[in-house]
C-alpha cells in the first residue's frame, strides 16, 4: 500500500511520462445547478478490510478511509508536492525538531474538536507497540510528541529524519477522534474530519458514505458515495457500461481496450509509483538460499509478462521505481535476466529439480495473472507449483503467518520515497508486519537507516541506491513490473483525478 514525498524530495522534481486521456480537471466544480442526483458508485473487486487508518494497510480500505479521514499534510495529485492540510504551517528550528501549527475551528464528525491533543493521541497510538499498527514504521523515527498549546504540536525525532513530511501525509497518519476511538471500534465505526461520513456498511456487499455538511473546506457536492463490491471484474466493467457503476480504477490490462472503446465512458492513465513483486519466504529452505532465488529469477520471463499488460506496466529490475525518490537507472543492470537454461542448471546442481513450491495468491485479477504466468514458467524449468488462491482480506492475514513459499504483493509507494518503500518492506524491524518475506540483512538495514536519518538529500539518494542494488542482488523480491495507474468513469462524472500513487479524492467530484 503506500507513502508520500516530503517537500524536500520534490524540489526540482518533475513527474514525467504521464498520459492523461481525460480532459477533466482535478478540482473543477460546476458553477451551474444540476438536477442530477449527486450520488456516485465505485466498484471494487475486493472488499474493505477495515476503516481505521491506524489498523489497516491495504489500498482497498484506503480508498474509503481517505474520504472520511484527513492528514496533516497532503500531496498535490498533479505535482506530488507536499502541502499543509489539517496543518497550517510548520518549521524546523533544528534537524530533529518539527513544530507543526494546526488549523483552528475544525471538528470531527462526532463533535470532538480537532486540536493538538487529537494529533498527539493519534500518533502515540500509531507508534505504540501494544497497538500493533501495521504501519507503525511511519513514525518509528519519532522520539517525543509534545502539545505546546491547543494548536501547536512539537515532534522530536531520535535522529534527523528526511521523510517526515512524507510520513505525515500518508493515509495511515490520518488523525482520528480520541473520543470515538476510546468508545468504539474505528475499524467498523470511523470518525474523522473529512468530507464524508459512514452511513452503512453491509460486509462483503457495499459501504455507503454521506456528505459531511459541516466539513471545514465546505460541504462536498456529492450527497452519497457507494463503494460496491463486485468480485468479477468483467461484471464490474459491464456495470460501468450500463451506468450501474460510475467509476473504476486499476483496470486490468486485458480489459483496457474494451473500456476505452465504451460509449459514454472516459479513461485516464498515468505513469505511477506502484510496484508489484514476487516475494520469497526466506524463513523456509531452500528459499533462504540465494542460489535458489536466483534460479527462480532466471526462470521468469518478465518481458513476456509485461508485454501482456498492454502498456499498463513497465519492466524493471529495480525495486525502487523510476517515479520514486532514490531511483538510479544503473540499478537496472544489477538484476537477473530471463535465462531458463541457467535456472535448470542451478536447480539440477543443487538437487532442487522436481520440488514442489507452495504459491499463495490473492484472487484479484492482477495477482491471479502473475500467479498463472509464473506457475507455468516454473513448471517449464522442472518445478511443481501448488497455487492457493484466497480472498484479499484473508490473504493479507495468511501472508503474515509464514504459510507460503512464494507470493505476490504490491506497494503503492504513496510517499514516492525510497526510504518508505525499503524500510517497511525489507528492513528487519518490520519482520512479522509489513516485511512479509522476512528478509534480514544487517548491512542493508544500515544503509536504509542512513537514508532515513539525514535531511541531506544527496546523501539520502546515494544510500538508497546502494541499498536498492544490494536487495536486487539478494533477490528477496523479483520485481514483476512498475505500475501505471488508471481510472475509467462515466462522462457525466466531473472533477475526478488520480495521482501517480493511485490515490483519488471524491471531495472535488460532482455529476452533471
Amino acid at each position: 500500500m503506500g507513502l508520500v514525498l516530503s517537500v524536500l524530495f520534490f524540489i526540482g522534481l518533475v513527474l514525467t511520462g504521464c498520459s492523461n486521456q481525460s480532459s477533466e480537471s482535478s478540482s473543477g466544480k460546476s458553477s451551474g445547478k444540476s438536477n442530477t442526483p449527486q450520488e456516485i458508485t465505485y466498484a471494487s473487486t475486493s472488499k474493505v478490510v477495515g476503516l481505521s487508518p491506524i489498523m489497516t494497510n491495504d489500498s482497498v480500505s484506503a480508498n474509503v478511509i481517505t474520504q472520511i479521514y484527513e492528514t496533516l499534510f497532503v500531496k498535490d495529485p498533479d505535482t506530488m508536492e507536499i502541502k499543509p492540510n489539517l496543518a497550517e504551517s510548520y518549521e524546523n528550528p533544528d534537524p530533529k525538531t518539527w513544530v507543526i501549527h494546526l488549523r483552528k475551528n475544525i471538528k470531527f464528525t462526532d463533535g470532538t474538536p480537532f486540536n493538538a491533543e487529537a494529533v498527539k493521541y493519534t500518533f502515540d497510538k500509531l507508534r505504540d507497540p501494544k497497538t500493533g499498527a501495521p504501519r507503525a514504521s511511519l513514525l518509528a523515527a519519532v522520539d517525543t510528541i509534545t502539545v505546546k498549546d491547543d494548536y501547536t504540536v512539537v515532534i522530536k525525532t531520535k535522529q534527523p529524519y528526511g521523510p517526515m513530511l512524507a510520513a505525515l501525509a500518508h493515509y495511515n497518519s490520518s488523525i482520528v477522534s480520541p473520543t470515538a476511538d476510546k468508545k468504539q471500534d474505528l475499524m467498523k465505526k470511523p470518525v474523522g474530519t473529512g468530507p464524508f461520513m459512514l452511513k452503512e456498511w453491509v460486509a462483503g456487499d457495499h459501504i455507503t458514505l454521506v456528505k459531511n455538511p459541516n466539513y471545514w473546506k465546505g460541504a462536498p457536492k456529492l450527497d452519497k458515495v457507494t463503494f460496491k463490491v463486485v468480485p468479477d471484474v468483467n461484471t464490474a466493467i459491464s456495470m460501468l457500461q450500463t451506468g450501474d457503476v460510475d467509476f473504476l480504477d486499476g483496470i486490468p490490462a486485458e480489459q483496457w481496450s474494451r473500456v476505452q472503446g465504451m460509449a459514454g465512458v472516459k479513461t485516464l492513465k498515468k505513469t505511477g509509483t506502484p510496484v508489484s513483486y514476487l516475494g520469497f519466504n526466506v524463513r523456509h529452505k531452500p528459499f533462504s538460499e540465494l542460489k535458489f532465488r536466483q534460479a527462480i529469477a532466471y526462470a521468469i520471463d518478465r518481458d513476456a509478462y509485461v508485454k501482456q499488460l498492454n502498456g499498463l506496466g513497465t519492466k524493471s529490475n529495480s525495486i525502487i521505481g523510476p517515479k520514486v525518490f532514490g531511483y538510479d537507472p544503473s540499478a537496472e543492470k544489477v538484476g537477473y535476466e530471463y535465462n531458463p537454461e541457467k535456472a535448470k542448471q542451478i536447480l539440477k546442481e543443487n538437487g532442487w529439480e522436481g520440488m514442489t513450491i507452495h504459491m499463495l495468491v490473492a484472487n484479484t485479477p492482477g495477482y491471479m495473472k502473475m500467479g498463472e504466468i509464473v506457475q507455468d514458467q516454473l513448471k517449464k524449468v522442472g518445478l511443481k507449483v501448488d497455487m492457493q488462491t484466497m480472498e484479499w482480506g484473508t490473504f493479507l492475514d495468511v501472508s503474515k503467518q509464514d504459510k507460503f513459499d512464494i507470493t505476490f504483493l504490491g506497494w503503492s509507494n504513496s510517499t514516492a520515497d525510497g526510504s518508505e518503500l525499503l524500510y517497511p518492506n525489507l528492513h528487519s524491524d518490520n519482520i512479522g508486519a509489513s516485511n512479509v518475506t522476512a528478509y534480514n540483512n544487517p548491512e542493508f538495514d544500515k544503509l536504509v537507516n542512513e537514508s532515513r536519518f539525514t535531511v541531506d538529500q544527496k546523501v539520502r539518494k546515494k544510500k538508497l541506491d546502494e541499498a536498492n542494488k544490494m536487495a536486487i542482488k539478494d533477490a528477496p523480491w523479483i520485481v514483476m513490473n512498475h505500475g501505471v495507474v488508471t481510472l475509467a468513469y462515466r462522462d457525466n462524472v466531473k472533477g475526478l483525478n488520480i495521482d501517480p500513487t493511485g490515490e483519488w479524492s471524491l471531495y472535488p467530484v460532482y455529476k452533471e
